[in-house]
């Protein structure tokens, strides 16, 4: 509903309750919902709070009301009912159509404007690993953490989008040591493989020999978990960790060429996803900032060293345990390197609020992580979001990483994009004058829409079960669904202008409850994009987005638009299509799904 609109039904409502009752009546007290769909009208006034006021039934005092609103307020209120103490309104026809013109010629409706002095929010996603491709959890984490930022945005903040790639470690090591033994120089150009899979087939391998040899040694009569610290190559991983710390120049220049790699099959994916990022850290970079920071904080007593030389944080006092930075060694943890990241960042932007987007099982890392960053005085310390999302299943189970059975992103996506091909065929195939190009550049928005969408539209704080097929189904709460329906528009407003039937303005026109209720749904864009920033949560659009193509149906197949008669009810219906499109296409966008003008 019209903000301006309710405000002057409730303001108007307590005038007319002192009026006939005296005493004042509290703007808290006035409530007004949207009226239950089997009842007339479209807002409803609750009159319970008044009864001690009017002394009468609720009905009586229903009544009362509503004929004082009739007279004060004609032009906004045309009639009303009582349901017991319930007093439900019906709107003037023509606040509608001023809606829905306000609606209709703002291309941006519903999005708060950013300024240069709007909060600066920034939101890490994605995080990959150079020892391998991404895979189906990835997906899920880059989706949700563009969406997060389109969403951000639209609810009025500056935005800045961030990766941290994780780049040094063992696991990295055991990639190179891999290709060093067993890759006779294999590049991803002689391999014809992307770079990142490429890398992966070297991390898979690694993994491979390493259990044979760990198998061995065991049936030699060692125990299993020394077999697994005494394996020739575990020990040779290590020993090239060593080596990279120390700046070893060969073990430095294959790390900087294999990453390489990585970073270009990387880009290629992230590009097929349609996100990108407007910084990227490095952990190679950060985790010696980590350590300063943590020296830093060992110097002002925040932190406690052991005999042993590690450093740790005492979180008891906070309801927590104590928790390691550094280890005896002076080699730094994960918590170390978020600790440098964050440093780094502040240096970079004076950020107001942080959000990381990163899987539930690390809810207590960043418990940890926001004490920390308190306690070492970063002001946004103690608010930093942890956009805490469960995890991806596919209907076969779930992913395993070492195994070589990820579920692995490209191919993922090419099996979307293939799939909608096939499915969308028919559809396709009908298209006057359409090209081999235009037909899988079709293929690749319903492909991609239905893979974003299928994710999206869960609340991200749940687990979710993937299910490829149900995804590209042209009927039902998917993105094809409503990439049809949009394309549909599309194609009523083109022959709208083939016809020259465009509207300019809008006049007063009697409007069906079907077409009212349309505009409600509108209107409602707004506060499901405010929704969806306050709980970080992108499924309230994708699902609003649902619920209005659904709306949009019912009405299209109950009421005529270019076949109308009546020009001025045509305009309306006209207008009502064009909101409807451009309200999809903003936010389907937000969720980073682009929408076919033809489908």
């Amino acid at each position: 509903m019209n903000f301006a609109l309710e405000k002057r039904i409730s303001e108007a409502a307590r005038t007319a309750i002192e009026e006939l009752y005296g005493g004042e009546v509290k703007a808290e007290m006035v409530q007004l919902q949207e009226t239950r769909a089997e009842f007339e009208g479209q807002l409803t006034l609750v009159v319970f709070p008044f009864l001690k006021m009017s002394r009468k039934r609720p009905e009586d005092t229903a009544q009362e009301i509503g004929e004082r609103l009739l007279e004060k307020i004609p032009d906004v209120v045309s009639r009303f009912n009582v349901i017991k103490g319930f007093l439900n309104l019906s709107i003037n026809p023509q606040q509608w159509i001023g809606l829905l013109e306000q609606i209709w010629q703002d291309p941006t409706f519903g999005f708060v404007p950013v300024t240069e002095t709007s909060p600066l929010v920034m939101i890490e996603y994605s995080s990959p690993n150079t020892n391998k491709p991404l895979h189906l959890g990835h997906v899920r984490n880059n989706l949700l953490g563009w969406a997060l930022a389109q969403v951000m945005q639209a609810n009025g903040n500056r935005v800045v989008k961030t990766n941290i790639v994780n780049d040094r470690g063992i696991h990295i090591c055991k990639s190179m040591l891999a290709w060093l033994k067993w890759g006779q120089g294999e590049t991803p150009e002689t391999s014809g493989k992307k770079g990142d899979h490429l890398i992966g087939d070297y991390y898979v391998a690694f993994d491979k020999h390493y259990r044979e040899e760990v198998k061995n040694l065991v049936e030699q009569g060692m125990d299993e978990e020394t077999a697994k610290q005494e394996a020739p190559l575990i020990k040779e991983a290590h020993e090239m960790l060593v080596k990279w710390e120390k700046n070893d120049p060969e073990v430095r220049a294959l790390w900087r060429k294999m990453n390489e790699w990585v970073y270009a099959g990387f880009d290629e994916t992230y590009k097929a996803l349609g996100v990108s990022f407007d910084k990227i850290y490095y952990e190679s970079e950060t985790y010696l900032e980590g350590k300063e920071k943590v020296e830093e904080g060992l110097q002002k007593g925040l932190f406690y060293r052991r005999e042993d030389g590690s450093v740790w944080a005492d979180l008891r006092p906070e309801g927590l345990d104590e928790k390691l930075l550094l280890r005896a060694d002076g080699t730094s943890v994960y918590m170390t390197q978020d600790i440098g990241t964050a440093k780094l960042r502040f240096q970079d932007y004076p950020i107001d609020k942080m959000i990381y987007v990163v899987g539930n099982e690390q809810n207590y890392h960043f418990q940890v992580l926001s004490i920390l960053l308190d306690k070492l005085g970063f002001k946004w310390g103690k608010d930093l979001v942890h956009f805490s999302y469960g995890m991806v299943e596919l209907p076969n189970g779930k992913m395993k990483s070492r195994e070589g059975t990820v579920v692995d992103a490209d191919d993922l996506i090419a099996t979307m994009v293939a799939d909608a091909r096939q499915m969308s065929a028919d559809k396709v195939n009908k298209l006057e004058n359409i090209t081999e190009n235009e037909a899988q550049e079709i293929a690749r928005v319903v492909g991609m829409g239905a893979l974003k969408y299928f994710i999206l539209k869960v609340d991200a704080r749940k687990n979710m079960l993937f299910n490829p097929e149900e995804s590209i189904d042209f009927n039902g709460n998917t993105g094809p669904f409503i990439q049809y329906t949009y394309a549909r528009i599309r194609s009523i407003l083109r022959k709208a202008d083939e016809q020259g039937i465009v509207p300019q303005k809008l006049t007063t026109c009697e409007l069906s409850d079907k077409e009212i209720s349309l505009v409600q749904h509108l209107q409602g864009f707004a506060a499901a994009v405010r929704q969806a920033g306050q709980d970080y949560n992108p499924s309230c659009i994708a699902n609003y987005c649902y619920e209005l193509v659904k709306e949009y149906n019912q009405f299209y197949h109950d009421f005529s638009v270019l076949r109308e008669e009546d020009e001025a009810k045509r305009a309306f219906r006209l207008a009502l299509s064009a909101a409807v499109s451009q309200v999809v296409r903003n936010g389907m966008g937000l969720l980073g799904i682009e929408v076919p003008e033809r489908m």
